[in-house]
């Protein structure tokens, strides 16, 4: 985009998939750009609305079973729209939101939703509840250690080729078994951190900016940042990977 045109953001499905103030992203990504003098348009598509496929950025959020099976249902019926967050533009997806783009997901039940199709990644119903603080190391350039809380029985496995948005330091993320957390794609942000996630991670939220507008962006000037996050960085190293552990053997009777 130029710098004259608005970026556009759009928070996709925010009445279905809306748990833990996810929709919260929108706003963090809207501000960072203002603050920047970078115009910027948002807009809200519930699950009556018709979706934008001319976007920069697109956000889902989290949701439960029932909210899951909806949205990945309302996803495959708007090919345009998946087609965009596939090959055109940046997008976030946070727990619930990244397992409806992936290949298909199971339910409570064993059965398998199939999903967006939209990132090569299937995610099956684990024995024990992930719930807790994450830091994870970010893989993506510029996010650096990312916190969050996580909430869910999903345990998520990247296909061939699909790297993780980064590696757990402290908490479960995929749960697949090899510490990695969420999902990074050329076009595709994928985690289950929430928090929300942009509000405990700007440099997460600058990243994807970036991407979007094809710009290198300035640095802001907000001192109490990173005193608000220092807490939560402190990895102890008695407490590293235990629960992570717990969860993954609780998963292979």
């Amino acid at each position: 985009m130029s710098r004259e045109s608005a970026l556009r953001i759009a928070s996709l499905l925010p009445d279905v998939l809306g748990t833990y103030s996810d929709c919260g992203n929108v706003t963090v990504l809207a501000m960072r750009a203002r603050w920047r003098g970078i115009p910027v348009e948002v807009s809200s598509v519930p699950l009556s609305g018709r979706p934008p496929t001319d976007c920069d950025i697109y956000v889902l959020g989290g949701g439960e079973d029932a909210a899951q099976a909806l949205a990945a249902d309302w996803l495959r019926r708007r090919p345009a729209l998946c087609t965009a967050l596939r090959e055109r533009a940046t997008t976030l997806a946070v727990c619930a939101g990244l397992q409806v783009l992936g290949c298909w997901m199971q339910d409570g039940d064993g059965r398998r939703i199939p999903g967006a199709d939209v990132v090569d990644v299937t995610t099956v119903r684990g024995r024990r509840r992930a719930v807790g603080e994450v830091l994870t190391r970010s893989s993506m350039p510029g996010a650096g250690l990312l916190t969050g809380f996580e909430n869910h029985q999903g345990r998520t496995r990247l296909g061939v080729g699909v790297e993780p948005l980064g590696r757990v330091l402290r908490g479960v993320g995929n749960g697949s078994g090899d510490d990695g957390e969420g999902v990074l794609t050329p076009r595709v942000i994928g985690t289950y951190l929430h928090g929300p996630v942009l509000a405990r991670n700007p440099a997460l939220a600058d990243a994807l900016l970036s991407a979007a507008t094809g710009q290198e962006l300035a640095p802001l000037e907000l001192p109490d940042q990173e005193e608000v996050r220092r807490p939560r960085l402190a990895v102890p190293e008695a407490r590293r990977r235990r629960w992570a552990r717990l969860v993954r053997a609780s998963d292979h009777p």
